[in-house]
């Protein structure tokens, strides 16, 4: 603590050193800012480009995924065509039909894949069926 000078008497002067709260505080900005990138989650899928504008909707869809490899996500749970029917099954059993089913497919997957998953789909019951895409670029 310091002492100041007050009409020739010496007094004490009560001041907070921030230098450790400015430290400290800039390593956790340091931490955060390293560690938010590594906290999305999700299935790297290399989405087709199209001209079409996203649709509003008022719950969340459920998201099935089929990544280049073939491999089928429904949500983040991984699996073939028979747990997708699955899942999808009891979904639909719990009443869950009005729900919206969105399509992420990697464009370099095959047409027929695609087209039999579409047809699960459609098959467990589901009628609102997306496809996800990426908006075109103007260059191209």
């Amino acid at each position: 603590m310091a002492f100041s000078q007050n009409n020739g008497k010496h007094g004490l002067v009560s001041d907070i050193n921030v230098t450790p709260l400015v430290d400290v505080m800039l390593v956790l900005l340091i931490i955060f800012m390293i560690t938010a990138p590594m906290m999305t989650q999700g299935v790297d899928v290399n989405l087709p480009q199209t001209t079409a504008r996203p649709l509003r909707q008022d719950e969340a869809p459920v998201i099935v995924t089929v990544t280049r490899k073939g491999e089928i996500f429904v949500d983040r749970t991984r699996g073939d065509q028979a747990m997708l029917r699955e899942q999808l099954g009891a979904l639909a059993r719990r009443g869950g039909t009005n729900r919206t089913i969105l399509l992420k497919a990697d464009k370099n997957v095959s047409y027929g894949l695609v087209v039999a998953v579409m047809a699960d789909i459609k098959g467990a019951g589901f009628d609102k069926l997306g496809m996800v895409t990426e908006p075109r670029s103007e260059g191209r």
